[in-house]
């Protein structure tokens, strides 16, 4: 705590806003982004790359808050203030820090895969500022926050070369996908399995459960887009730069409006936990297979108005 009691010392209104909004490049909307234009624009490779840190990072963190169950840092010491503008996004228990896990996840594996040096250097200055920004605002410990970024770094370390061989070895990009099914199974299994504490928070708890779902909806959506793309469709990721800005404002509308419309009807037939699960499968289905279709006209269609 002091170090956080020395960040609270300096703090200015004017930091105090800076640091909010960059805390949110933290945040799963970002990695979604990031994700998808990699993913569609730039190299399907690196787009599962980021994909498979991303879901790996988030299995083992979701998985640490519920077995470990630490508070955050102004309940543990009730004389800390927060930066309040903050609290409404800091839910759940502390121990490890999820944007930090995203941030370190999305942006740390742009820096590994890039060969463009300033991206390279963009990219390494947010995934440090993000977790300096969580303990800037008091919504996190430099336990939480170095946890979450170690776990995410090795994750990098270790996938990168298994997923370079990917393109050549389709058999390596099946078994990464397998032992995401896994894990999102394993955890399901432990939030709804594992016998909690009668004091464990029962919100967060059921957020967890409403996770699990939602991630194993997520792998096998994903099994689903990966055998359809390597079977019949094979898109390429290559385009004028319009045509780039096309699949990728028009892909995250389609996409965000696939989560948000989806919710309520499946919610409602479904219940919130396999409703979830089956909601983000077709999200993860059309973002990886359904909308990469339209690729190929897309870009025939642009040249014939060229010519």
């Amino acid at each position: 705590m002091q170090v956080l009691y020395a960040l609270e010392s300096v703090r200015t209104p004017f930091f105090d806003t800076v640091m909010s909004l960059i805390t949110r490049l933290g945040e799963e909307t970002v990695f979604m982004v990031v994700a998808l234009f990699v993913f569609w624009c730039v190299s399907k490779r690196h787009g599962y790359y980021l994909l498979a840190v991303g879901f790996a990072g988030t299995v083992l963190n979701q998985f640490l808050k519920l077995l470990c169950r630490i508070p955050r840092p102004w309940v543990l010491d009730s004389n800390f203030t927060i930066v309040e503008s903050a609290r409404a996004q800091a839910t759940g228990y502390s121990f490890p820090s999820g944007h930090t896990q995203n941030a370190v996840g999305t942006f740390g594996g742009i820096a590994r895969f890039t060969r463009r040096k300033w991206v390279r250097v963009t990219a390494i200055v947010i995934a440090v500022l993000v977790p300096f920004s969580r303990m800037y605002l008091g919504v996190h410990t430099p336990l939480d926050v170095g946890v979450a970024a170690v776990t995410a770094v090795i994750l990098l370390l270790v996938l990168y070369p298994v997923m370079e061989r990917s393109d050549s070895r389709p058999g390596l990009m099946a078994a990464v996908i397998a032992v995401m099914i896994a894990l999102s199974v394993g955890y399901l299994l432990f939030v709804s399995l594992y016998r909690f504490p009668a004091d464990v928070d029962a919100e967060n708890l059921a957020h967890g459960v409403e996770n699990a779902w939602k991630l194993l909806g997520a792998t096998l959506g994903l099994l689903a887009a990966w055998w359809l793309d390597v079977t019949f469709i094979h898109f390429d990721t290559r385009a004028v730069w319009y045509v780039q800005a096309i699949k990728l404002v028009g892909g995250l509308a389609l996409t965000m409006a696939i989560k948000a419309g989806l919710k309520a009807p499946l919610i409602a037939l479904l219940g919130a936990d396999v409703g979830g699960a089956v909601r983000y499968a077709v999200m993860v289905l059309f973002a990886g297979a359904v909308w990469p279709m339209t690729f190929h006209p897309l870009c025939c269609a642009m040249k014939k108005q060229i010519y």
